[in-house]
Protein backbone atom coordinates (compact mmCIF):
# COMPACT_ATOMS: atom_id res chain seq x y z
CA UNK A 1 0.00 0.00 0.00
CA UNK A 2 1.39 3.79 -0.60
CA UNK A 3 0.64 6.09 1.35
CA UNK A 4 0.06 10.17 0.36
CA UNK A 5 1.93 12.19 2.47
CA UNK A 6 1.87 16.33 2.28
CA UNK A 7 4.70 18.54 3.62
CA UNK A 8 2.80 21.70 4.51
CA UNK A 9 6.22 23.94 4.45
CA UNK A 10 8.11 21.39 2.59
CA UNK A 11 10.87 24.04 1.49
CA UNK A 12 11.90 25.25 5.04
CA UNK A 13 15.07 23.29 6.36
CA UNK A 14 13.15 20.70 8.20
CA UNK A 15 10.71 20.51 4.93
CA UNK A 16 13.39 19.46 2.83
CA UNK A 17 14.97 17.27 5.10
CA UNK A 18 12.29 14.59 5.46
CA UNK A 19 11.49 14.87 1.76
CA UNK A 20 15.12 13.71 1.25
CA UNK A 21 14.56 10.86 3.61
CA UNK A 22 11.07 10.09 1.82
CA UNK A 23 12.79 10.50 -2.10
CA UNK A 24 13.17 7.07 -2.68
CA UNK A 25 10.70 5.35 -0.62
CA UNK A 26 7.66 3.42 -2.56
CA UNK A 27 5.47 3.15 0.68
CA UNK A 28 4.65 7.01 0.39
CA UNK A 29 3.79 9.16 -2.30
CA UNK A 30 4.47 12.86 -1.93
CA UNK A 31 2.23 15.32 -2.58
CA UNK A 32 3.54 18.18 -4.22
CA UNK A 33 1.94 22.00 -4.99
CA UNK A 34 3.02 24.15 -7.39
CA UNK A 35 5.77 27.17 -6.12
CA UNK A 36 2.70 29.88 -6.94
CA UNK A 37 0.21 27.72 -4.67
CA UNK A 38 2.31 27.00 -1.33
CA UNK A 39 0.83 29.18 0.55
CA UNK A 40 -2.50 29.52 -0.86
CA UNK A 41 -5.06 28.54 1.42
CA UNK A 42 -7.47 27.00 -1.06
CA UNK A 43 -4.84 25.12 -2.63
CA UNK A 44 -3.16 23.87 0.87
CA UNK A 45 -6.59 22.93 2.22
CA UNK A 46 -7.41 20.07 -0.62
CA UNK A 47 -4.05 18.61 -0.19
CA UNK A 48 -4.04 18.43 3.17
CA UNK A 49 -7.82 16.76 3.08
CA UNK A 50 -6.54 14.60 0.27
CA UNK A 51 -3.74 12.94 2.11
CA UNK A 52 -3.16 10.40 4.41
CA UNK A 53 -0.56 11.97 6.43
CA UNK A 54 0.17 15.84 6.96
CA UNK A 55 3.56 16.60 8.20
CA UNK A 56 3.79 20.46 9.29
CA UNK A 57 6.89 22.21 8.93
CA UNK A 58 5.50 25.82 9.83
CA UNK A 59 5.45 28.35 12.45
CA UNK A 60 3.63 27.34 15.42
CA UNK A 61 0.07 30.02 14.04
CA UNK A 62 0.78 28.85 10.64
CA UNK A 63 0.19 24.64 12.11
CA UNK A 64 -2.40 25.74 14.11
CA UNK A 65 -4.26 27.38 10.85
CA UNK A 66 -2.93 23.95 8.93
CA UNK A 67 -4.96 21.90 11.38
CA UNK A 68 -7.64 23.66 11.25
CA UNK A 69 -7.98 23.17 7.68
CA UNK A 70 -8.74 19.30 8.16
CA UNK A 71 -12.79 18.37 7.04
CA UNK A 72 -12.16 14.71 7.55
CA UNK A 73 -11.66 12.03 10.15
CA UNK A 74 -9.13 9.85 7.97
CA UNK A 75 -6.35 12.38 7.71
CA UNK A 76 -3.21 11.63 10.18
CA UNK A 77 -1.31 14.53 11.15
CA UNK A 78 2.62 14.83 12.24
CA UNK A 79 3.34 18.33 13.82
CA UNK A 80 6.77 19.74 13.59
CA UNK A 81 6.35 22.86 15.52
CA UNK A 82 6.29 23.26 19.02
CA UNK A 83 3.01 24.28 18.96
CA UNK A 84 1.05 21.08 20.06
CA UNK A 85 3.71 19.49 22.09
CA UNK A 86 1.86 19.77 25.00
CA UNK A 87 -1.59 19.69 24.21
CA UNK A 88 -3.42 16.85 25.84
CA UNK A 89 -5.07 15.68 22.60
CA UNK A 90 -1.76 15.39 20.91
CA UNK A 91 0.47 12.52 21.60
CA UNK A 92 4.35 13.04 21.98
CA UNK A 93 6.41 11.77 19.28
CA UNK A 94 9.10 10.17 21.22
CA UNK A 95 8.88 7.20 20.49
CA UNK A 96 11.86 5.80 23.09
CA UNK A 97 11.62 7.91 25.90
CA UNK A 98 8.49 6.67 27.74
CA UNK A 99 6.86 2.98 28.33
CA UNK A 100 4.51 2.27 25.59
CA UNK A 101 4.81 5.72 23.75
CA UNK A 102 5.41 3.58 20.53
CA UNK A 103 2.00 1.94 20.61
CA UNK A 104 0.43 5.53 21.34
CA UNK A 105 2.18 6.82 18.20
CA UNK A 106 1.35 3.91 16.14
CA UNK A 107 -2.31 4.30 16.51
CA UNK A 108 -2.62 8.02 16.66
CA UNK A 109 -4.35 10.61 14.47
CA UNK A 110 -2.33 13.52 15.94
CA UNK A 111 1.39 13.36 16.80
CA UNK A 112 3.94 16.13 17.77
CA UNK A 113 7.29 15.61 16.99
CA UNK A 114 9.44 16.59 20.10
CA UNK A 115 11.82 19.60 19.70
CA UNK A 116 15.88 19.07 19.44
CA UNK A 117 16.97 20.33 22.69
CA UNK A 118 14.30 18.36 24.73
CA UNK A 119 14.94 15.14 22.40
CA UNK A 120 18.35 15.08 24.35
CA UNK A 121 17.03 16.15 27.41
CA UNK A 122 14.14 14.00 27.70
CA UNK A 123 15.92 10.70 26.44
CA UNK A 124 18.00 11.18 29.49
CA UNK A 125 16.49 12.83 32.29
CA UNK A 126 12.95 10.97 31.52
CA UNK A 127 13.39 7.12 32.04
CA UNK A 128 15.73 8.46 35.35
CA UNK A 129 12.78 10.07 36.89
CA UNK A 130 10.12 7.30 35.81
CA UNK A 131 11.98 4.84 37.67
CA UNK A 132 12.58 7.31 40.90
CA UNK A 133 16.25 6.92 40.48
CA UNK A 134 16.26 11.43 40.07
CA UNK A 135 13.96 13.41 41.66
CA UNK A 136 10.66 15.03 40.08
CA UNK A 137 11.08 18.09 42.61
CA UNK A 138 14.76 18.72 41.91
CA UNK A 139 15.37 21.90 39.50
CA UNK A 140 17.19 20.84 36.82
CA UNK A 141 19.47 22.60 34.75
CA UNK A 142 20.47 22.06 30.53
CA UNK A 143 23.28 23.44 28.80
CA UNK A 144 23.38 23.08 25.51
CA UNK A 145 24.79 23.58 22.07
CA UNK A 146 23.59 23.26 19.08
CA UNK A 147 24.67 23.80 14.90
CA UNK A 148 23.32 27.13 13.52
CA UNK A 149 20.67 25.36 11.11
CA UNK A 150 18.27 24.85 13.72
CA UNK A 151 17.51 28.70 13.71
CA UNK A 152 16.04 28.53 10.48
CA UNK A 153 16.83 30.69 7.61
CA UNK A 154 17.69 33.77 9.10
CA UNK A 155 20.27 31.95 11.36
CA UNK A 156 22.06 30.34 8.83
CA UNK A 157 22.24 33.40 6.77
CA UNK A 158 23.76 35.38 9.27
CA UNK A 159 26.37 32.52 10.72
CA UNK A 160 27.34 32.25 7.28
CA UNK A 161 27.80 35.27 6.27
CA UNK A 162 29.48 36.08 9.87
CA UNK A 163 32.05 33.86 10.00
CA UNK A 164 33.84 34.95 13.04
CA UNK A 165 30.90 33.98 15.18
CA UNK A 166 32.05 30.90 17.50
CA UNK A 167 29.40 30.71 20.01
CA UNK A 168 26.16 32.70 20.02
CA UNK A 169 24.67 32.53 23.36
CA UNK A 170 20.24 33.37 23.57
CA UNK A 171 17.43 32.48 25.67
CA UNK A 172 18.62 34.99 28.46
CA UNK A 173 15.38 35.63 29.46
CA UNK A 174 14.74 32.38 30.87
CA UNK A 175 11.77 31.96 28.82
CA UNK A 176 12.32 29.65 25.75
CA UNK A 177 9.60 27.68 24.16
CA UNK A 178 10.90 24.20 24.95
CA UNK A 179 10.51 24.71 28.89
CA UNK A 180 6.65 23.35 28.99
CA UNK A 181 7.67 20.31 26.89
CA UNK A 182 10.82 19.48 28.65
CA UNK A 183 8.94 20.13 31.91
CA UNK A 184 6.23 18.16 31.31
CA UNK A 185 7.37 15.36 29.21
CA UNK A 186 9.63 14.54 31.88
CA UNK A 187 7.21 14.63 34.74
CA UNK A 188 9.01 17.23 36.59
CA UNK A 189 7.31 19.95 39.27
CA UNK A 190 9.34 22.68 38.56
CA UNK A 191 10.85 24.15 34.73
CA UNK A 192 14.53 23.37 34.14
CA UNK A 193 16.49 26.49 33.89
CA UNK A 194 17.73 26.21 30.48
CA UNK A 195 20.90 27.32 28.58
CA UNK A 196 21.14 27.21 24.88
CA UNK A 197 23.61 27.97 22.45
CA UNK A 198 24.78 28.41 18.53
CA UNK A 199 28.17 27.18 17.40
CA UNK A 200 29.64 27.68 14.23
CA UNK A 201 28.33 24.37 13.30
CA UNK A 202 25.81 23.66 10.53
CA UNK A 203 24.26 20.49 12.25
CA UNK A 204 24.95 18.50 15.49
CA UNK A 205 23.28 19.12 19.00
CA UNK A 206 25.37 18.43 22.43
CA UNK A 207 22.66 18.53 25.62
CA UNK A 208 23.72 18.47 28.64
CA UNK A 209 22.42 17.98 32.55
CA UNK A 210 24.80 18.08 35.22
CA UNK A 211 23.97 16.56 38.95
CA UNK A 212 24.44 16.75 42.47
CA UNK A 213 23.33 13.36 43.62
CA UNK A 214 24.69 13.94 47.00
CA UNK A 215 23.04 17.43 47.40
CA UNK A 216 19.94 15.72 45.69
CA UNK A 217 20.15 12.91 49.31
CA UNK A 218 19.79 10.53 46.04
CA UNK A 219 20.62 6.78 47.43
CA UNK A 220 22.56 6.05 43.77
CA UNK A 221 26.01 6.37 42.00
CA UNK A 222 26.44 7.08 38.55
CA UNK A 223 26.62 3.02 37.35
CA UNK A 224 23.09 3.35 39.05
CA UNK A 225 22.18 5.77 36.56
CA UNK A 226 24.20 4.06 33.28
CA UNK A 227 22.86 0.70 34.26
CA UNK A 228 18.68 2.20 33.93
CA UNK A 229 19.75 4.24 30.76
CA UNK A 230 21.06 0.78 29.41
CA UNK A 231 18.30 -1.14 30.46
CA UNK A 232 15.49 1.26 29.52
CA UNK A 233 16.87 1.23 25.68
CA UNK A 234 17.96 -2.07 25.53
CA UNK A 235 17.71 -3.35 21.70
CA UNK A 236 16.72 0.12 20.36
CA UNK A 237 18.63 0.90 16.97
CA UNK A 238 18.41 4.80 17.48
CA UNK A 239 19.28 5.16 20.58
CA UNK A 240 22.73 3.96 22.04
CA UNK A 241 24.00 4.70 25.75
CA UNK A 242 27.52 4.88 26.41
CA UNK A 243 29.90 4.72 29.84
CA UNK A 244 31.82 8.07 29.40
CA UNK A 245 34.65 6.68 31.89
CA UNK A 246 37.14 6.19 28.98
CA UNK A 247 36.61 9.58 27.40
CA UNK A 248 38.23 12.55 27.85
CA UNK A 249 35.94 15.38 25.49
CA UNK A 250 32.38 15.39 23.34
CA UNK A 251 33.70 17.09 20.07
CA UNK A 252 30.91 18.72 17.70
CA UNK A 253 32.60 19.46 14.36
CA UNK A 254 31.83 22.13 11.97
CA UNK A 255 30.90 19.05 9.31
CA UNK A 256 29.02 16.76 11.44
CA UNK A 257 27.37 14.20 9.21
CA UNK A 258 23.43 13.73 9.46
CA UNK A 259 22.73 11.16 11.29
CA UNK A 260 19.09 10.27 12.78
CA UNK A 261 20.75 8.61 16.13
CA UNK A 262 20.49 9.54 19.33
CA UNK A 263 23.58 8.91 22.05
CA UNK A 264 23.43 9.14 25.45
CA UNK A 265 26.43 9.08 27.49
CA UNK A 266 27.32 9.16 31.67
CA UNK A 267 29.89 10.58 32.97
CA UNK A 268 31.21 10.89 36.47
CA UNK A 269 33.58 11.80 39.51
CA UNK A 270 35.80 9.50 41.22
CA UNK A 271 33.27 9.52 43.99
CA UNK A 272 30.49 8.94 41.63
CA UNK A 273 27.89 11.79 42.77
CA UNK A 274 29.08 14.21 40.82
CA UNK A 275 27.57 13.49 36.91
CA UNK A 276 27.30 15.00 33.63
CA UNK A 277 24.55 13.38 31.55
CA UNK A 278 25.16 14.42 27.97
CA UNK A 279 23.19 13.59 24.54
CA UNK A 280 24.54 13.88 21.22
CA UNK A 281 22.43 14.33 18.42
CA UNK A 282 21.84 15.68 14.75
CA UNK A 283 19.63 18.99 15.49
CA UNK A 284 17.75 17.95 11.82
CA UNK A 285 18.07 14.36 12.01
CA UNK A 286 16.61 12.58 15.79
CA UNK A 287 15.59 16.29 16.50
CA UNK A 288 13.48 16.61 13.62
CA UNK A 289 13.71 15.24 10.13
CA UNK A 290 14.34 11.70 11.36
CA UNK A 291 12.25 11.99 14.32
CA UNK A 292 9.28 12.89 11.99
CA UNK A 293 10.03 9.99 9.60
CA UNK A 294 10.64 7.63 12.26
CA UNK A 295 6.81 8.69 13.60
CA UNK A 296 5.14 8.53 10.23
CA UNK A 297 6.99 4.90 9.62
CA UNK A 298 5.61 3.87 13.13
CA UNK A 299 1.86 5.35 12.35
CA UNK A 300 1.95 3.50 9.15
CA UNK A 301 2.66 0.18 10.39
CA UNK A 302 6.08 -0.11 8.77
CA UNK A 303 9.47 -0.60 10.39
CA UNK A 304 10.56 2.17 12.08
CA UNK A 305 13.80 2.95 10.61
CA UNK A 306 13.66 2.84 6.90
CA UNK A 307 14.80 5.38 4.80
CA UNK A 308 16.67 7.01 8.41
CA UNK A 309 20.19 7.19 8.75
CA UNK A 310 21.94 5.29 11.08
Amino acid sequence: MTYSVFIDGAVGTTGLEIADRLADRQEFSLVRLPEDKRKDLSARREAINDSDFVILCLPDDAAIESVSLIENDETRVIDASSAHRTAPDWVYGFAEFREGQRERIATAKRVSNPGCYPTGFLGLVAPLVARGLLPADWPYTVNAVSGYSGGGKALIERFEQEQTIGFRGYGFNLAHKHLPEMKRHAGLDHEVIFAPAVVQAYRGMIVEVPLNLAAMNCDVKAADLLAALKDHYTGSPIVGVHDGSSMSELLLNDNEPATDRLDLYVFTSECGNYIRLAAKLDNLGKGAAGSTVQDLNIMAGLDETLGLRL
